[in-house]
């Protein structure tokens, strides 16, 4: 069942409103005064399922606060073993946050287990900051005023989450080379994005977002053949898998697991329908995929800016 929901001062505390007849997501106002930063009146989605999902995971992690974050992201990745993969499920006619805990892809996989962790981790740890640490990842500075608002293109994601304080760029660390970009995809095929088809006036700002992106001399890619060689990733850091396809810059991301000296991921398959622990090993599977041309390592952070200077 669906309903309207209003986040009220007491946090926890929510009230039915009403159902939506048919609809398949619930819709949700939120007047948040306490424990959320969410603004006035932004709209979020999610189904009392989500709730639920929430709620038994921050119960199965309560005991594991203490972990070393790299081990609680691992864990919170594995709590989702075998949940369908599903795409798309962040398209609709209205840019909102929309939260869907029950299917997933490999981006909204990555940023719900980083706002999770962080959620558990939090000194108030409920479902209305989960929806702010998801909102501040999916989101430039965290506002949802419309498509182009949010972080389409993985490299930009990267880079504004780690200004953020929520990652920490390790490429150059773990033997990257200097890598540049040139953006260009989202303009150049906007028939394969719903709301650019029915908005044709976001096309020119995508455009305009892309070339920022591609002339920001920051970027690195560790080459498929040397993934082996690097001694600096650990479990728990984000692989992103660079392409060379024209205009694209990352077509796939996951958690890195390390188990003994065998080294694979964790990530929302497309292939396999479902998040997986990948039966192959990092670098076979990079190397396997003809498209790819190296890894970029991406660190999650406890995020104690978000702590001491969003929450006041």
């Amino acid at each position: 069942m669906y309903r309207f929901i209003y986040l009220l001062f007491v946090v926890f505390l929510f009230i039915s409103n009403s159902n939506e007849v048919g609809a398949k997501i619930g819709w949700q106002h939120r007047n948040v005064e306490s424990n959320s930063v969410i603004p006035n009146e932004m709209r979020v989605t999610y189904s009392d399922e989500d709730v639920d999902i929430f709620n038994n995971y921050l119960q199965m992690m309560v005991g594991k606060k203490g972990l070393p974050f790299n081990e609680l992201i691992i864990e919170t990745a594995l709590y989702f073993r075998n949940v369908p993969y599903v795409a798309s499920t962040l398209e609709s006619e209205e840019e909102h946050l929309i939260i869907n805990l029950r299917e997933l892809d490999c981006t909204t996989f990555v940023e719900n287990v980083i706002a999770l962790a962080n959620t558990v981790k939090d000194e108030y740890p409920s479902f209305e900051r989960f929806c702010d640490y998801l909102r501040l990842l999916r989101y430039r500075k965290g506002m949802v005023s419309g498509y182009t608002d949010r972080l389409h293109y993985f490299s930009d994601w990267i880079y504004e989450n780690e200004q953020a304080g929520f990652v920490r760029d390790m490429t150059k660390q773990a033997g990257g080379r200097p890598y540049s970009l040139n953006l260009s995809f989202m303009s150049s095929h906007p028939e394969s994005y719903p709301v650019l088809r029915s908005y044709p006036e976001f096309i020119e700002i995508i455009k305009k977002k892309e070339q920022e992106i591609s002339h920001r001399n920051i970027y690195a890619m560790i080459p498929k053949a040397d993934i082996n060689k690097s001694q600096e990733i650990k479990s728990g850091d984000i692989v992103c898998f660079v392409t060379k396809i024209d205009g694209l810059d990352i077509t796939h991301v996951g958690f890195v697991y390390i188990q003994g000296n065998v080294m694979t991921f964790v990530h929302a398959s497309s292939s396999a329908k479902k998040v997986i622990v990948d039966l192959k090993s990092l670098q076979p599977y990079a190397e396997s995929v003809k498209s790819t041309i190296g890894i970029m390592i991406v660190r999650p952070l406890k995020n104690s800016f978000f702590i001491a200077n969003v929450i006041k």
